[in-house]
């Protein structure tokens, strides 16, 4: 079972995420902030990180710039629905430096799933 981290400060959307990719048949664990979820990629396995960018201490910029040095082969997708910063800007610049998808907030479910999907067939072509 493909394992997926979600990492948003925001809870509520937090456990959206995770009921949509649980129901698709994934294992979703999440995380609270970028800290806490670079610290469970150090102590666990993942297929997919899936990150929000606008978040307090670490944002999902950092996450995704440490995950892209660190552990170069894990995909990352990220997302965001702006704030002081338009969406489409940060979702750009998360492009640049190396996300794998980018999904504007408020996110559809298809959308989603059919991210997470074609990023599984790409890094586990026997079990996405």
């Amino acid at each position: 079972m493909p394992r997926i981290l979600v990492v948003d400060d925001n809870a509520e959307f937090g456990r959206i995420l995770q009921a949509h990719l649980t129901a698709h048949g994934h294992e979703v664990v999440t995380a609270r902030d970028g800290d806490h979820g670079l610290a469970l990629i150090e102590q666990e396995s993942f297929d997919i990180v899936l990150t929000d960018i606008l978040m307090p201490q670490r944002d999902g910029i950092e996450v995704l710039r440490q995950v892209k040095q660190r552990w170069p082969a894990l995909p990352v997708i990220a997302v965001s629905g702006g704030g002081w910063i338009k969406a489409g800007d940060l979702l750009d610049m998360a492009e640049r430096l190396g996300a794998d998808r980018v999904l504007q907030k408020p996110v559809r479910r298809d959308d989603l799933l059919a991210a997470v999907d074609a990023l599984l067939n790409e890094v586990l072509p026997d079990e996405g």
